[in-house]
């Protein structure tokens, strides 16, 4: 059985001092002794399963001791050492370990390819490598592109990111599956089958260690994030070696790491030294690479130090920005009620003054029959007597009015747990939070427009916190717009197959580009800085979204708009009681 640290998302202004003081600390763990740091951390020490692939070198494989060892394996054990935290490393066939990983029986994976498919059952940490994937050929064979492996017999790991991919895509290739990379190459090598799609780095690697050398890559058809992944949800365990990551790619170490196992496969080929008389040329141009080396080092650390005091600046900026909203709850809670004293005394007495005119009415139309029409606060009567009663109910309903808005300002602010789970109605839920936006919304745009579906299924939730994401997906869309005629439709409906209720924010404004669709829900991550934005907004929402087992997906291209999609799941519904037998006749 593993035990797992707790961790903590890195959302809330609170998190975010927190983390920073996770930094320095692993900080000053680098320069004391790291046995001395764990020490200090206590005597109980967390432990965590990390599975990996038995033969993916240079990445991870058993070395002639049967010992883990490779460019995962040492980037895990400095993780854990600059988180303190203890891990156990296990290696075995690829399908088996991810396998174990969605049965619980390890904790996290130590590298997989990222796929939308994927995401869909795990969760990634940002990655540590880029893969590329090459199809492999015997030497002299056609080159050919992924479209023209249509009919043919193409060798696959299975379970790897390229099974996957063909398998999902239908590309109409004849898959042979494998247990290795290495198994793949030596079938292609032998003469066996058409190609092999294979990740690049193992595969040159296997090449020469096992002297493969009538296999050549013809194509790379695609270029993978690789990081580590968690079942869907291990949220916790996923910030742990996401903070380690950070620790030691802000510190060099990552670099030092990468370069040792990937850099000489990717590197040209060095200079055959064999010329004797070249050494003293050598022992030169080594002085003078160690003296540029210093002076690019002093370079780097004064960006370094530039760029961790900016982000430290923002960090504090946030901080202060997230302590304001947390004052400003406190206020907005005690202006409502200053608010609902005078909206109680217009709700008590607007009824009574409108009883009132009704009944001296009679009255005052008896006088104007008789004498004529007169004057009644300033105008004449034959007006004020069809005026007075829609002037006491538009005030009536503006009084309401106001006491819903401010009760909806109060139940906003109220601080809610994410436990207070409760029936909502997704529409009553958007309504809400529309009325609360409803400023924002009237200055960016002249078409706002809602679609409700009918008879839509109780979901379970916090209502505050969903309303908090409502409300930061339609200021977003107000913020994307650049014209008043540019329009915003909110649309829920159900989704019978999927269990689920939706809600689509859709947006006519200048869109997202390809490169920020994948960091949108990133913390700190905004393309609104110079604006304010903090970049916060739908990181927030997304953590909110995940609490409830729900997904919050977008769909944007540049100048053509944006449609985000909120769904959350529908309880199920217990069986329909069985009536009563009715007694038998005595």
């Amino acid at each position: 059985m593993t035990v797992k640290r707790p961790g903590l998302p890195f959302v809330t202004g609170t998190v975010t001092r927190h983390l920073l003081q996770r930094l320095a600390w692993a900080a000053l763990c680098l320069a004391l002794a790291p046995g001395q740091c764990l020490a200090q951390a206590g005597d109980s020490v967390p432990q965590v399963v990390v599975g990996g692939d038995h033969y993916h070198p240079p990445y991870e494989f058993l070395d002639e001791d049967g010992q883990p060892t490779g460019y995962n394996v040492e980037l895990t054990r400095a993780i854990a050492e600059v988180m303190g935290i203890e891990v156990q490393i296990e290696l075995g066939v690829w399908s088996d370990m991810r396998r174990r990983l969605v049965s619980g029986e390890i904790d996290i994976l130590q590298g997989m390819s990222y796929s939308e498919e994927r995401a869909e059952q795990f969760d990634f940490a940002p990655p540590h490598a880029i893969v590329h994937q090459s199809i492999f050929a015997r030497r002299g064979d056609p080159a050919v592109e992924v479209e023209g492996l249509r009919g043919k017999e193409v060798i696959v790991q299975r379970g790897d990111i390229m099974h996957d991919y063909l398998v999902e895509h239908d590309v109409g290739a004849r898959l042979i599956t494998t247990d290795t990379h290495a198994d793949a190459l030596r079938l292609l090598a032998s003469g066996q089958h058409d190609y092999a799609l294979v990740a690049n780095l193992p595969a040159l690697y296997l090449g020469r260690e096992l002297g493969l050398t009538n296999i050549v890559p013809v194509a790379r058809p695609f270029s993978l994030r690789y990081g580590y992944a968690v079942k869907r949800g291990d949220s916790n365990l996923l910030a742990q070696f996401s903070e380690g990551l950070a620790i030691l790619k802000n510190t060099g170490r990552h670099q030092a790491i990468y370069d040792k196992w990937l850099g000489p496969l990717e590197a040209p080929d060095g200079i055959p030294w064999k010329k004797i008389g070249q050494v003293g040329a050598a022992a030169s141009a080594a002085l003078l690479l160690i003296l540029g080396g210093i002076v690019v080092w002093n370079r780097m650390l004064k960006r370094q130090v530039a760029s961790r005091t900016e982000e430290l600046r923002l960090h504090q900026q946030q901080l202060i920005q997230a302590d304001k909203m947390t004052s400003l709850g406190i206020l907005v809670s005690g202006v409502a009620h200053e608010i609902n004293n005078p909206s109680s005394l217009l709700l008590l007495n607007l009824p009574v003054l409108r009883d009132a005119y009704a009944d001296a009415q009679p009255i005052l139309e008896a006088h104007y029959r008789t004498h004529g029409d007169f004057t009644l606060g300033g105008l004449e009567y034959s007006r004020m007597r069809d005026e007075i009663p829609y002037m006491l109910d538009d005030m009536l309903e503006g009084t309401k009015r106001i006491r819903r808005i401010v009760g909806d300002l109060k139940d906003f602010a109220r601080q809610g747990s994410p436990g207070q789970a409760e029936a909502l109605d997704l529409n009553e839920v958007v309504g809400t939070a529309i009325r609360l936006v409803d400023t924002s919304i009237r200055k960016a745009t002249r078409c706002f427009a809602t679609h409700y579906a009918e008879d839509l299924p109780a979901i379970e939730g916090n209502a505050q916190r969903i309303e908090q994401v409502v409300i930061n997906l339609v200021l977003n869309a107000c913020q994307a717009l650049d014209d008043m005629e540019q329009a915003i439709v909110l649309t829920t409906r159900h989704d019978r197959d999927r269990r689920c209720v939706l809600l689509e924010v859709s947006d006519q404004g200048r869109g997202i580009d390809p490169e920020s669709m994948n960091l949108l829900t990133d913390p700190f991550f905004t393309t609104r800085r110079e604006c304010g934005g903090t970049g916060l907004g739908l990181s927030v929402s997304a953590g909110i979204v995940r609490e409830h087992h729900g997904t919050l997906t977008f769909a944007s291209s540049p100048g053509e708009g944006t449609t985000v999609t909120l769904a959350l799941p529908v309880p199920p519904q217990p069986p329909p009681a069985e009536a009563p037998s009715p007694p038998a006749p005595g």
